[in-house]
C-alpha cells in the first residue's frame, strides 16, 4: 500500500534533518552565526548610558532588529545551495529522485526541513534579545525595543521571509553546477530584502503592526508565486541526465 502524501513529505524532512548533521557547514551556519547575530547587537543594547541620544539608541536597535530579521534569510539561504547540489555530489539524488515521492513532496519536505529549524531560531533568538532587553538594557533602549511593531515583525516576517529564501535557494540549486555558486547567488537575491529590511529598521520608515501585516502579505504573494515556478521548474529527467 501506497503511504499517505504527508508520510511521504515527513520521510523527506526527517532524511533532510540527517543530512544537516553530516554537514559542516550547515552546522556551523545553524549554530555559529545565529549566536554571532544575538551577540553583537546584545552587547550595545545594554552598555548605552541612559543619556544616549535618541539618535544613537534609535542606531543600536535597528541594527540588532535588522541582524535577527536577517537570521531566517541567512539559515535557508545556506541549506537551499545543497538542496539539489548536495544531493548530486553524494551520489544520492537518483535514489532520492526514483522514490514514490511526488516532485511536489520532495520539494515540500525539503523546503520544510530548511525553513522551520530558521523560523524556529529567529524567534528564540528575539525571544532572548528582548528577554535580555528588559532586564539589562537602558530605559531609552527598552522603550525602542518592546514596541508592538517589532514584534508583529518576528511574527510576521520570519517565516514568509525564510519561505522566499529557501523558494530562491532552490530554485538556483536546482539549475546550478557549483555550491558556492549557488550560495553566492542566493545571497544576491535576498539583498533586495536586506535593504527593504534595513529601512525600517534604522527608522526611515516608522515601524507598525500594520506595515508588517502589508509587507509580510506582499512576501507571502511572492512566494506562492515562487513555489508554483519552482515546481515547474524542476524537471527530474533533466536533474538525472546531467
Amino acid at each position: 500500500m501506497k503511504a499517505p502524501a504527508q508520510v511521504r513529505m515527513w520521510a523527506v524532512i526527517g532524511k533532510e534533518f540527517r543530512e544537516y548533521r553530516r554537514n559542516r557547514m550547515i552546522v556551523l551556519t545553524m549554530g555559529i552565526f545565529p549566536v554571532l547575530f544575538l551577540v553583537l547587537p546584545l552587547i550595545p543594547s545594554v552598555t548605552l548610558p541612559d543619556t544616549a541620544s535618541d539618535a544613537l539608541v534609535t542606531g543600536v536597535v535597528g541594527q540588532a532588529m535588522l541582524m535577527l530579521l536577517i537570521v531566517p534569510l541567512m539559515i535557508p539561504t545556506t541549506i537551499a545551495a545543497y538542496s539539489v547540489i548536495g544531493e548530486r555530489e553524494q551520489g544520492t539524488l537518483e535514489p532520492v529522485l526514483s522514490t514514490p515521492v511526488t516532485d511536489r513532496e520532495l520539494l515540500a519536505g525539503k523546503a520544510l526541513a530548511a525553513t522551520l529549524p530558521a523560523v524556529l531560531m529567529a524567534w528564540l533568538l528575539f525571544s532572548i534579545y528582548v528577554t535580555t532587553v528588559r532586564l539589562a538594557a537602558p530605559e531609552p533602549v527598552v522603550d525602542a525595543v518592546w514596541k508592538p511593531g517589532w514584534f508583529a515583525a518576528q511574527a510576521i516576517l520570519a517565516p514568509v521571509l525564510g519561505g522566499f529564501a529557501i523558494i530562491a535557494g532552490m530554485a538556483i540549486s536546482a539549475r546550478s553546477t557549483d555550491i558556492r555558486v549557488a550560495q553566492q547567488l542566493g545571497g544576491l537575491i535576498t539583498l533586495p530584502v536586506v535593504g527593504g529590511l534595513a529601512v525600517v529598521s534604522y527608522g526611515a520608515v516608522t515601524p507598525s503592526v500594520g506595515l508588517f501585516l502589508g509587507v509580510g502579505g506582499v512576501v507571502a504573494v511572492v512566494d506562492v508565486l515562487g513555489w508554483q515556478g519552482l515546481a515547474r521548474l524542476f524537471d527530474r529527467e533533466r536533474l538525472l541526465t546531467r
